[in-house]
């Protein structure tokens, strides 16, 4: 089938642009002050937490990388495994979830700095920002292809109404206004989706007929992709998910106990949903437009079905990744205020103060996002990069903080410095030999110097034998 773009999808996404501006322009009017920005006053309930959680995990990286690329690159089963990174993560995050609200703590270089001391903050602050700047970078090109694909609009000019959409709604409201809009993105993705499924599926013709018309290799279970290769693939989203900072703050914006574990739950079982939706409408997509970009994949599928259902499914993808984008961003933002302007630049800065710093925090942020992407050939190379870098620089430590009491502030500094280190030596410097995601080198370096300097450092052994 010949793509074919319509212009009339526009609508769809003015429509929704529309609403998400007046949710945010509404929600900034409750915003009382920096904390309440920045945690939305501790008040979200399960179904808000559930949707700002679901929205903030599923963008970009998903529509125009992930599970899109890996369908239509390498076939079903290797894109149906990318489910499963984001499931366990989901799991870890309920059993250490109280532990997160405990601290109170604005953000993970926080929690850092109470067990490794304030070096350690200061690594994380910028290992977290140069992760989150390039997250926000994808997102914002992610915005422009899908409009350039579905409506003829230029990549430039489509990543320009991205990067103005998310910077603004992360602006406007902060968290309080970003969890509303991620909330609706949430439901409205997952109703996207399951309308799309059956649709996509009667216009190419049923499954034996998409079989049929995709590589052989696309049924196996490796898509021709090596083990390594493969894990290359899958690691990177679990160990950014298991110390995403963004999670991190949603989870200690819950009203209680009880709306973080129902608002995990549901965003557990509406995983279970999206992901494999995105892969199967993919993988669809791969026997209708077999000589497009791999990331456009789900998207050419809009210009395939009925004007109604494509501009449902294209709404909800711009949907999913404008509030992706918006999140990142603010969390990047928020790191800068209190890690970096908080502790050194104005120690006595007033509320106000802090609130208007972590705007211009903002602009300045969603500014350079706009400037790097120009540097990253696809969406999937950036969001490897910008996931193993943040994966392996701080995960590690900060999953030692809750469950290894003996790990030392000497091994959770150098943990973050070999993860950064390794990530781009292996990047960078060696190009990335045998196309292998440093992911699987740089973790196990980032873990194994954990352990190999808790193990030998004197403080620790001499702190073991005062409390003998």
């Amino acid at each position: 089938m010949e793509l074919q773009q319509d212009p009339t999808l526009l609508w769809f996404i003015g429509i929704y642009a529309v609403i998400m501006v007046g949710i945010g322009i509404f929600m900034s009017k409750k915003v009382s002050g920096s904390e309440d920005f920045v945690l939305a006053g501790k008040s979200l309930g399960p179904f808000v937490l559930m949707g700002t959680l679901l929205a903030t995990w599923t963008g970009s990286g998903s529509i125009s990388g992930g599970e899109t690329s890996m369908a239509f690159s390498y076939g079903i089963v290797p894109a149906l495994m990318l489910m499963l990174p984001t499931l366990i993560g989901i799991i870890v995050l309920y059993i250490v979830a109280p532990k997160i609200r405990a601290f109170g703590k604005y953000t993970v270089s926080g929690i850092l700095e109470a067990k490794y001391g304030k070096t350690s903050r200061n690594i994380a602050s910028v290992i977290i920002i140069l992760a989150y700047v390039g997250i926000v970078s994808y997102q914002m090109k992610g915005f422009g292809f899908i409009l350039n694909l579905t409506t003829g609009i230029s990549v430039e000019v489509g990543t320009m109404v991205g990067a103005a959409l998310i910077i603004f709604l992360a602006m406007i409201g902060g968290l309080r206004s970003v969890s509303q809009t991620d909330a609706i993105s949430g439901f409205l993705m997952v109703g996207g989706l399951l309308l799309t499924i059956p649709t996509i599926f009667v216009v190419a013709g049923g499954w034996d007929d998409i079989v049929s018309n995709v590589p052989a290799s696309h049924m196996s279970t490796t898509g021709g992709l090596t083990t390594v290769q493969l894990l290359g693939y899958l690691l990177p989203s679990l160990f950014l998910l298991l110390g995403d900072q963004n999670m991190y703050q949603r989870l200690a914006s819950s009203k209680n106990e009880g709306s973080s574990r129902k608002g995990q739950i549901g965003w557990l079982v509406a995983m279970l949903i999206i992901s494999p939706a995105i892969s199967f409408i993919a993988f669809a997509s791969r026997s209708i437009f077999p000589d497009i970009d791999p990331g456009m994949a789900l998207m050419a599928t809009t210009v395939a079905m009925p004007v109604a259902v494509g501009g449902i499914l294209l709404a909800s993808a711009a949907s999913f990744i404008i509030t992706t984008g918006n999140s990142y961003l603010l969390s990047a933002a928020t790191n800068l205020t209190y890690d970096i302007y908080r502790n050194y630049i104005n120690r006595n800065a007033s509320d106000k103060k802090q609130l208007w710093v972590t705007k211009s925090f903002i602009v300045v942020l969603g500014v350079m996002a706009y400037i790097i992407i120009s540097y990253f050939p696809t969406v999937l190379s950036v969001q490897m990069y910008a996931y193993t870098v943040y994966g392996a620089g701080i995960t590690p430590a900060v999953l030692a903080v809750f469950f290894w009491k003996r790990v030392t502030p000497m091994a959770g500094m150098f943990s973050m410095i070999a993860g950064v280190a390794s990530t781009l030596l292996w990047e960078v410097v060696l190009s990335k030999p045998g196309s292998i995601n440093s992911v699987v080198i740089a973790v196990p370096v980032a873990t194994l110097v954990l352990i190999l300097v808790t193990l030998t450092d004197r403080t620790n052994k001499q702190q073991n034998v005062k409390s003998a």
